[in-house]
């Protein structure tokens, strides 16, 4: 499967056994078009590369989607 995903400024925080994790929502589509909602919370990439417009590009954030935005509270326990 693949994703073709955006960043939005939406921010939550997940709380996973106990421990608050900071994650962005992401908003996109599969590559058949199905809609998706993804909570990001690392992006690494490979030291061995220039990252400087990386960098530049990942602090790009688009306002989310009124779904996202209406759905999905500033906290979330999984």
């Amino acid at each position: 499967m693949k994703l073709i995903i955006e960043s939005t400024s939406k921010t939550i925080d997940i709380v996973i056994d106990g421990c608050e994790i900071p994650a962005r929502i992401w908003e996109g589509h599969t590559e058949s078009g199905i809609p998706v909602h993804c909570f990001i919370t690392r992006v690494a990439v490979s030291p061995d590369f220039d990252t400087s417009q990386f960098e530049k590009e990942l602090q790009e954030h688009r306002p989310p989607s009124v779904e996202v935005a209406r759905v999905y509270p500033l906290r979330m326990i999984l």
